[in-house]
């Protein structure tokens, strides 16, 4: 079969991790669904996340602090709700339990099985976006998503999105170890 092309503006990589990114707004914690985030550094541990010009980068901005919390499928709504509504508008932090860490503007929603808070390490202006990039500050979970002392995915039943269709989806099955698998291929 050949290949087509097609508009750029419908191209994203698969999947994109659905989080929840905190920071604190006008003194009341804010919450925003987003599917652009990555890790990008080893050392310091650095994740990037792009943001449109939304109320939450406010307060990413005032106060050099953020969260990304990892929601289960069972917050699909919550998680939807905070995509749909802008905390400019709408208290956000009464969906959630509300919890701090080290960093006072980084708040953390306790029914997330993974919450990290960073603290801004450099924010980069894009066109559109801006790409905020925080180094890693304090992760915290439960011993029930843990496997050998790691962050289990089955255990935190993450979801993914997919653009521009705008569908979530379930995290899928194993199939192999990585860096492990392709030792068939080495001659």
């Amino acid at each position: 079969m050949a290949k087509i092309t097609i508009d750029p503006s419908a191209a994203f990589l698969y999947p994109m991790p659905m989080v929840l990114v905190g920071a604190v707004v006008d003194g009341k914690a804010n919450f925003m669904a987003a599917g652009w985030v990555s890790r990008v550094n080893f050392k310091p541990p650095l994740f990037a996340i792009a943001l449109g010009p939304h109320h939450t980068g406010k307060g990413i901005d005032a106060n050099r602090e953020f969260s990304i919390n990892v929601p289960d499928v069972s917050l699909l709504a919550q998680t939807d709700y905070c995509g749909m509504v802008s905390g400019g508008k709408t208290d956000k932090s009464e969906l959630f339990e509300v919890f701090y860490g080290a960093l006072e503007k980084a708040p953390l929603i306790q029914e997330c099985p993974v919450c990290m808070s960073f603290s801004l390490f450099e924010a980069v202006k894009l066109p559109f976006n801006t790409l905020y990039i925080g180094e890693l500050k304090e992760v915290f979970t439960e011993e029930k998503y843990l496997t050998d002392n790691v962050v289990d995915i089955k255990k935190v039943n993450p979801f993914t999105l997919s653009m521009p269709d705008n569908t979530y989806w379930s995290v899928g099955e194993k199939l192999g170890k990585g860096w492990d698998i392709g030792k068939r291929l080495k001659k």
